[in-house]
C-alpha cells in the first residue's frame, strides 16, 4: 500500500503541484482514508519527501538507460530532455518550484543529489563529445558541466522565468541549443543542423 500511495502522489503533485494537493486528494483519489496514508507516512512533509526522491530515482533510472544506449552525445543530450519532459509531465504545476518555496529542506537535499547525478551524466557526455571531435577539445569541462547543471536549475525560476512568458519546453529547447553552440566543433555543429532539420 505505501508504494501504491507514493506512486499516485507523484502523479497528482506533478499535475498540480506539492502545495496544491492535499492528503484528501490523494485519499479520494485512491479510495482509502486518510487514515490509511497516515499509518506510512507521519505527515504530508514525509509524503512530499518519499515522492520527489521516487520521482528522482525514476529519472536517474531512465537517464542511465539512455547513456548505455551509446548515441553520439549530441542526440543523447535531446533523448534525455525528451524523456524527463515526458516523465515530469512538462511540469505544467512547476513541482521543482513549489518544492523549492514550500519543502525547502526537501528541495535542498533534492537538489545535491540531482548535482551528483547530473555532474556524472554530463561530464561523460562532454568527454564522449571531445573524443568524438563533435565538441571543441579547448573546452573546460569540469566548468561546462558545472554551469550546465546551474542553468538548467535557473529555468525553474519563474521570478527569472514566469510560465506566462516561458513555456517548459520553449525554455528546454532553447537552453540546449544555447549550450550546444557554444561547446561544439564546426563537426558538430553540422550534426546540431541534421538533427534540427530531421525533427522539423
Amino acid at each position: 500500500m505505501k508504494d501504491k500511495i507514493v506512486q499516485k502522489s507523484v502523479d497528482l503533485f506533478l499535475k498540480f503541484g506539492f502545495k496544491s494537493v492535499t492528503m484528501d486528494d490523494i485519499a479520494n483519489e485512491m479510495g482509502i482514508s486518510k487514515k490509511t496514508i497516515y499509518q506510512h507516512f507521519q505527515n504530508k512533509t514525509k509524503l512530499v519527501e518519499a515522492t520527489a526522491l521516487t520521482i528522482l530515482d525514476n529519472i536517474s533510472c531512465g537517464i542511465d538507460e539512455i547513456c548505455t544506449l551509446d548515441k553520439n552525445p549530441i542526440e543523447e543530450i535531446y533523448e534525455i530532455k525528451r524523456f524527463v519532459m515526458h516523465n515530469l509531465k512538462d511540469e505544467k504545476s512547476s513541482p521543482q518550484y513549489q518544492l523549492q518555496k514550500y519543502y525547502p529542506k526537501i528541495y535542498a537535499s533534492l537538489k545535491s543529489k540531482q548535482f551528483v547525478k547530473m555532474l556524472g551524466c554530463v561530464t561523460e557526455n562532454l568527454e564522449r563529445g571531445v573524443a568524438q571531435k563533435l565538441y571543441r577539445d579547448s573546452i573546460d569541462i569540469n566548468f561546462v558541466a558545472r554551469l550546465y547543471f546551474n542553468g538548467i536549475i535557473s529555468l525553474k525560476d519563474q521570478d527569472i522565468f514566469p510560465r506566462e512568458n516561458f513555456s517548459t519546453p520553449m525554455l528546454m529547447n532553447n537552453y540546449l541549443e544555447y549550450h550546444l553552440r557554444g561547446i561544439c566543433s564546426p563537426k558538430g555543429l553540422e550534426t546540431l543542423t541534421q538533427l534540427h532539420t530531421n525533427q522539423n
